[in-house]
């Protein structure tokens, strides 16, 4: 029975680690889908299944946890960063500038609330502890292991923080649904009301692409070419079709309009009522039962080539007789502006000949299996890089410890400048999104069952025996506070409708079972938009205030 022994209690054998290892993470992925009251923990639950097998003397070396546990680190926050990549600067437009400095007042206060209860406790709490309560209370994991890579560059040798984060992570989670329930009922809210305004607001808000048939009766622009009404009238459009005398053709930008003409535009929802006062009036018209054979079809860009180039630069129009009328884009159908820039994954809207289609789908390259290949070489390149912008020393005035990214913020924020700028040095971005999730589960899987695992030795000790059920209290407090007064100003003069504030509230906290909540209370894509609106800015100071917090205070 020697080598069972061995399997199960040499702390040094690779089988005893992975083992260890597939089993914490198998058991927790497991549980973590329990569900009570309608709320699970999710993968979460692997950190508490590896306090359990260390608490029981079931670990490994020392070196092996805090590799797995860094190198799992690294792989989901740069995962994370690609994701949120291309939307991190486009989230500040618009309205979503004011969800942002709401998600920005929730963070904040959540510091404000976390060192206040620090200075009240008068030093019961210890710094470190306080910083994983507070990560806890926040359901944000990567920042957890942000700080404790800070506590690593201080070399702190106290309790272990993820016992903090343990205790006050069920009731984070709990707490940031109570406060969406609360905040409902607090004010009154009508759901079914709720719904009608949003409705209405993004009726007349929304910029996805407008299609609509048109009947030239502008006689000022009768014999004019098409590029003459479009510098006209100042707005951007596309004019795929043209029926002339019962005759269809594709327009260039050549093509002479005469009154009574049908035209087929697509144009931003914003423009529509322009395009059309200024053309004439809409029109109902089947152009599939015209006299020219043509085809509209989503082409899939899948040739690097292609990556970070213009729709102007292409020209589809002059060198292969179509019109683009639209991109779509993870889900999202975007305008076909001449200076948009095509991105590998993008599916793009042709309308023309079918050889001519065929043609273009050549040069775009429209080959599925393309995608099925990560680009595993940009992953690591951006990874090494992200290493060495962590790794970098940086010197501020009164600090006696030059401040370091880490190993978490240096690959997050490289991951996002890859994601969002990396077409510009032609670096293919695009992984599928279950490629992009199964290397984020695994990061975080390997994170959590490494810290768990090393935790656990001093569980009972540290929580059942010592202040548990305060930093129960204490995060309970920091998950509450802030998103009671944030909430309540959001509704009160801001007048956020309920379902983004719930996506508004679930993305500041990084949570997604939060977010699965709010989904459910409507059928509408609010909270979605409001989570990931908020999201990219959230994960981002999440990570690093930790940090910061270690760094100047310790």
């Amino acid at each position: 029975m020697e080598w069972l022994q061995s399997l199960l209690w040499d702390s040094s054998s690779v089988a005893h680690i992975v083992l260890l290892y597939a089993f914490v993470v198998a058991a927790g992925v497991y549980l973590g889908k329990i569900k009570v009251f309608g709320i699970s923990l999710g993968v979460t639950f692997v950190l508490f299944v590896g306090i359990l097998m260390g608490h029981f003397g079931f670990t490994a070396d020392t070196h092996i946890l805090h590799f797995v546990r860094e190198f799992g680190l690294i792989l989901f926050v740069f995962c994370i960063g690609l994701q949120v990549g291309p939307s991190f600067f486009s989230s500040f437009k618009k309205g979503g500038m004011t969800l942002n400095l709401l998600a920005v007042g929730i963070v904040v206060l959540n510091i404000a609330v976390a060192l206040g209860l620090y200075f009240l406790w008068a030093g019961r709490i210890e710094l470190p502890m306080i910083v994983g309560i507070l990560y806890g209370a926040v359901t944000n994991t990567p920042g957890l292991g942000a700080a404790q890579e800070a506590l690593n560059q201080l070399s702190y040798s106290g309790p272990q923080i993820a016992l903090g984060y343990a205790c006050a992570y069920p009731l984070g989670v709990v707490g940031i649904i109570g406060s969406i329930i609360a905040i409902r009922y607090i004010f009154r809210i009508n759901l079914n009301q709720e719904e009608e305004n949003l409705q209405a607001q993004t009726s007349d808000t929304q910029h996805k692409p407008h299609m609509m048939s048109l009947e030239v009766r502008n006689e000022s622009i009768d014999g004019k070419t098409l590029l003459e009404v479009k510098k006209y009238l100042g707005r951007q459009f596309v004019c795929s079709r043209l029926r002339h005398d019962g005759h269809v053709t594709i327009p260039s930008h050549d093509t002479v309009f005469n009154s009574g003409d049908q035209i087929f535009v697509v144009c931003s929802a914003d423009d529509a009522a322009a395009v059309s006062a200024f053309i004439g009036k809409e029109i109902v018209l089947d152009w599939e039962k015209q006299d020219l054979p043509m085809v509209s079809r989503r082409i899939l860009v899948t040739k690097p080539e292609v990556n970070g180039k213009t729709l102007g630069v292409m020209h589809f129009r002059s060198m292969y007789g179509v019109n683009v009328t639209r991109v779509n884009r993870s889900g999202m159908d975007l305008f076909a502006d001449p200076n948009l820039v095509l991105q590998v994954g993008d599916r793009v809207m042709v309308v023309g000949q079918e050889d001519a289609v065929e043609r273009v789908a050549g040069a775009l390259g429209n080959q599925l299996k393309r995608l099925d290949t990560p680009n595993i070489v940009t992953i690591f390149v951006g990874i090494f890089l992200g290493i060495l912008l962590g790794s970098l020393p940086i010197a501020f005035p009164g600090i006696p410890t030059p401040v370091k990214l880490g190993l978490a913020g240096g690959p997050l924020v490289v991951a996002i400048l890859i994601g969002r700028f990396g077409h510009k040095f032609r670096l293919v971005t695009y992984t599928t999104m279950s490629a992009n999730l199964m290397l984020r589960e695994i990061g975080i899987v390997l994170f959590l069952a490494s810290v768990g695992i090393e935790a656990g030795a001093n569980f009972v000790q540290t929580v059942v025996e010592g202040d548990g059920l305060l930093y129960v209290g204490t995060g309970f407090l920091i998950t509450i506070i802030p998103l009671l007064i944030i909430g309540a100003i959001a509704r009160l003069y801001f007048k956020v409708n309920y379902f983004t504030l719930m996506g508004l509230i679930a993305g500041s906290n990084t949570d997604p079972p939060a977010l699965a909540y709010a989904n459910q209370a409507t059928a509408l894509d609010a909270p979605s938009v409001g989570y990931s609106t908020v999201y990219p800015l959230s994960m981002f100071l999440r990570i690093l205030s930790g940090q910061m917090i270690l760094l100047l205070m310790m």
